[in-house]
């Protein structure tokens, strides 16, 4: 294939231009994974499975300290009742609402003892819901700031896509059809369509051509298209390339 050489030299700018948007398109796949984003989430996720238990236990405890407080309010009732009917009972009636009044009044300590136990066993429970909630409060608000800036980033590098995306469609336009051609073509195989041939290193690949390769490249013509032997791009040659 023939190409002037200028026309040659234009393929480095759309491979530079490539390497950008190939560049961008990966750091704005990393944003979007986000792994520290997924460590916050999983930390939240846990911490939300722990305040659950936690909020559980408190309405558990909750629940028993109600029964036990409408227990101790019924007890104290008949406590009331019995003193009530003890005033005017005979003398065989009021062993028995004695009895009865000396059990209910075991029953009420009792029942109050299991309060204090369950309240204590609240105030823990509490305390941990509390100490959760701040401390899921903190994940979620590192990780919605984290949000926010990655989100400002990933916005920056779809602005910059677009713009070496434009830049890249002006400039190949320059280019003829076959030679562009021939540049998509080899990119898509190899991964470089143009590299540079600069004191008689290929720049795509980074290797130094063989002195045989060299005497090769020197006996093409200005306007023939030379492929790099190592990484198969157009081998575009310049003042630099040391021939």
């Amino acid at each position: 294939m023939k190409a002037a050489p200028e026309d040659q030299v234009i393929l480095l700018d759309v491979q530079r231009l490539d390497n950008d948007i190939t560049r961008i398109a990966h750091r704005i796949s990393s944003l979007q994974k986000g792994d520290r984003l997924t460590e916050l989430g999983k930390t939240a996720s846990s911490l939300r499975s722990e305040l659950a238990a936690a909020t559980g236990d408190v309405e558990d405890s909750e629940r028993d300290l109600a029964r036990l407080e409408s227990d101790t309010s019924t007890a104290q009732a008949r406590v009331e009742r019995d003193t009530t009917m003890l005033q005017h009972a005979n003398a065989k009636d009021s062993a028995g609402l004695q009895n009865e009044l000396d059990s209910l009044q075991r029953r009420i300590g009792d029942l109050e003892t299991s309060e204090l136990e369950i309240m204590e066993r609240l105030d823990v429970y509490r305390a941990r819901v509390g100490d959760v909630e701040a401390r899921l409060a903190d994940v979620e608000a590192a990780r919605a700031g984290l949000v926010a800036e990655r989100d400002t980033e990933i916005q920056r590098l779809e602005n910059d896509r677009a713009a070496a995306t434009q830049s890249r469609a002006d400039i190949a336009a320059k280019v003829p059809e076959d030679l562009l051609a021939l540049y998509e073509r080899q990119r898509a195989r190899y991964g470089f369509g143009a590299s540079l041939l600069q004191g008689g290193v290929s720049t795509a690949s980074g290797v130094t051509l063989t002195g045989a390769d060299l005497q090769a490249v020197r006996r093409a013509a200005p306007d023939d298209v030379v492929l790099c032997p190592d990484s198969e791009a157009v081998l575009v040659r310049t003042k630099e390339s040391g021939l």
